[in-house]
């Protein structure tokens, strides 16, 4: 199998350094170029086109959406952006995502060598999400070892002590999703009509980055998309996106569901995680939800989808041949956690469905 091969845009000396070490230092990885700007690029990949590139989003000369949207247009290649944490940064990373970037990773104005090692992990995990991006060539390479302890649900919520819930005909409905997961997001929530069951969406982004994106999402959708804050009733018509570096749980008080959002360690090297919004899920609307993995790296979800299922849930799974990494659904496929597997461009009936159970 051969190696991935790495093209780094980025107008900061130190940043190609460091992050071509990184790289390079990763198995299977490897860095062809490390450029300054896209024009230069634009040159080099003549020669030999990258596996997948990593990109500065804020660069002179030419932007990095400009180049992106070019690549994508020319020869379509997974794209992993680099992007400042501030409000600009995630304005632009919205941008990049819907031009076609596969992932973002942050990276902040000060004390760049210390973060960029910090997050390797990271950064090594979506260079080998984006080379299989729909490629499948990653299918059988070895997952990166993880560098926390891997935590469960149960860091956030504990195993459940088996009390039913009272009965309430809400319906929810749960979904979750990391790689490739905006671009599916996007599709998804804007086929539903206004009126559509109450959502509550776990997708793995940085902190920051979540409020643009809900704020990106409600623009073209019929029902309302906004990043969940604390307390926010789940209601008919409208999406919460748990926020960025923060995990989002599903109560219920009386006849009503709402969401509570908290910290707390990573799960599954992820906050928010999906397993975290899934089991809680589980526990307090049981058959009352809908539970949607979607296309992703890495299993967080699996598990939670399973306790959903067994709670009485319906389940469904993104297929593979829609998904941008066939990771997350299929961890759950294994695991026997998915009813029913979905093109993506069919999800949005399933969800559908949930309101029509209402007159059983």
């Amino acid at each position: 199998m051969s190696d991935i091969k790495v093209m780094i845009v980025d107008d900061s000396a130190v940043v190609r350094q460091v992050l071509s070490g990184l790289l390079n230092a990763a198995a299977g990885i490897v860095v062809t170029h490390a450029v300054a700007d896209p024009l230069l690029a634009i040159e080099r990949m003549k020669l030999s086109w990258p596996d997948v590139v990593v990109l500065d989003v804020e660069m002179p000369r030419m932007d990095g959406i400009t180049f992106l949207r070019k690549i994508m247009a020319e020869h379509p290649t997974p794209v992993v952006i680099c992007s400042t944490l501030t409000e600009k940064g995630a304005q632009t990373s919205m941008d990049a995502l819907a031009a076609g970037a596969v992932a973002i990773i942050t990276k902040p104005r000060l004390d760049l060598k210390q973060f960029l090692h910090d997050s390797a992990d990271e950064l090594v995990s979506a260079v080998r999400a984006a080379a299989g991006a729909n490629v499948r060539r990653l299918g059988n390479r070895p997952p990166p070892p993880p560098v926390v302890a891997k935590l469960n649900a149960d860091a956030i919520l504990p195993p459940a002590d088996g009390k039913a819930m009272v009965q309430t005909t809400e319906r929810v409905v749960a979904i979750g999703t990391s790689t490739g997961g905006t671009q599916a997001l996007e599709e998804v929530l804007t086929a539903l009509p206004r009126v559509s069951p109450g959502m509550v969406i776990v997708q793995h982004m940085p902190e920051k980055f979540t409020a643009a994106f809900a704020a990106r999402l409600d623009s073209v959708c019929q029902v309302r998309v906004k990043e969940a804050a604390n307390g926010d009733r789940v209601v008919q018509g409208q999406a919460l996106i748990a926020p960025g570096g923060k995990h989002m749980l599903l109560r219920r008080t009386g006849a009503y569901y709402f969401v509570e959002v908290v910290d707390g360690p990573l799960v599954n090297r992820h906050r928010p995680s999906v397993d975290v919004l899934f089991r809680s899920v589980a526990r307090c609307a049981g058959a009352n939800a809908l539970g949607v993995i979607m296309t992703g790296m890495g299993d967080d979800g699996a598990a939670g989808l399973l306790e959903m299922l067994k709670a009485g849930a319906r389940t469904v799974g993104q297929d593979e041949a829609s998904c941008v990494v066939y990771g997350m659904p299929k961890e759950a496929v294994k695991r026997g956690a998915v009813e029913k597997t979905v093109p993506l461009n069919l999800i949005y009936r399933e969800i559908l469905q949930q309101l029509a159970s209402f007159h059983h």
